[in-house]
């Protein structure tokens, strides 16, 4: 073989080496880190909003209706915390504001869960009139109330179990 030939054929053989590794390196980010959040664009957000008040701006995973209230039996009253009662964090307590509570494997969320089966932007709890409602942020394994799995955002009664990966909580007055 002519020395061209040998010189192209390793070429070629680095290239798809690197191009492996490449591979690897974006396969091992998307593990630790997650995907990227996509954003809508305006006109496709504004369609996708519960209603016109401050928390419309929180993308609904589709035009859903309205949820309805919470079962006649519940204890009335907003909820003022979360109380974590199963999973790595059992125990803790966080006390609600008004802001929507953002749950999942990053950082920035404020309720951290690191386990296997919860997602980078798992859920997000968010108060609704004078209900918590919890939505499920397209997540791998689910979010569940009550065992059964949620589709769409979903008013969240008083002492309801809510599940996300190995981590059960609720909310409390």
């Amino acid at each position: 073989m002519s020395e061209l030939t040998l010189l192209l054929l390793r070429l070629g053989f680095l290239l798809i080496l690197w191009a492996f590794v490449f591979a690897v390196v974006y396969a091992l980010r998307s593990d630790l880190f997650g995907d990227r959040v996509r954003r809508l664009p305006a006109g496709q957000a504004a369609t996708n909003s519960f209603d016109s008040s401050p928390l419309a701006a929180a993308p609904a995973a589709a035009a859903s209706p309205r949820p309805t209230a919470a079962p006649s039996g519940a204890p009335t009253g907003t909820p003022k915390r979360l109380v974590i009662t199963s999973g790595a964090k059992a125990g803790l307590e966080l006390h609600l504001g008004n802001e929507p509570l953002t749950i999942g494997r990053s950082s920035d969320s404020g309720l951290v869960i690191r386990d296997d089966y919860t997602s980078t932007h798992h859920a997000r709890l968010m108060l609704w009139g004078d209900d918590w409602v919890i939505q499920d942020l397209d997540s791998t394994n689910g979010t569940f109330l009550e065992g059964k799995r949620v589709t769409t955002p979903t008013p969240v009664p008083v002492g309801a179990s809510v599940k996300i990966g190995t981590t059960t909580f609720e909310l409390r007055r």
